[in-house]
């Protein structure tokens, strides 16, 4: 099956989301360390990054403020660059149509998180969009 680059992004999106970005909201991120958020959060932030952790608990991870929610989010700190989804297929599609409302220029999917159609309202939208990917192997992969 080949994949559309504009839903699942190409080489050339990856790199513009990773090289000109400055805040990406984390969806789903909390002080679990157990999850993938965790340290892909952390590695973002060692980019250079400022992160956002967006969960209903609200809860400071690695020394940023937490939102329940994108809007929270901007109204307190302004624009966001990259929404980075870390929650189930079923619900992505919600997250990005938030993105698409709080003005973000991306939304990252992260593996396995597929959600097609959202993904088509978020290009149609003007956001670059990538999905089924993760930042943590792309740095890696494109340095």
């Amino acid at each position: 099956m080949t994949r559309d680059p504009d839903l699942y992004g190409d080489d050339q999106c990856i790199r513009r989301v990773l090289n000109t970005s400055e805040i990406w909201a984390v969806v789903g991120l909390s002080n679990n360390r157990d999850r993938a958020a965790f340290g892909v959060a952390r590695l973002i932030q060692s980019k250079g990054k400022r992160i956002v952790p967006i969960h209903p608990s609200s809860a400071t991870v690695h020394g940023e403020r937490g939102y329940p929610n994108l809007a929270d989010a901007v109204f307190e700190i302004g624009p966001i660059d990259v929404v980075d989804i870390f929650v189930n297929s079923t619900r992505a599609g919600a997250v990005v149509d938030d993105a698409i409302a709080i003005g973000a220029h991306a939304v990252w999917l992260q593996l396995d998180v597929i959600d097609e159609a959202a993904a088509q309202r978020a290009r149609a939208a003007g956001l670059d969009v990538i999905m089924d990917r993760c930042p943590a192997i792309e740095y890696q992969r494109l340095s």
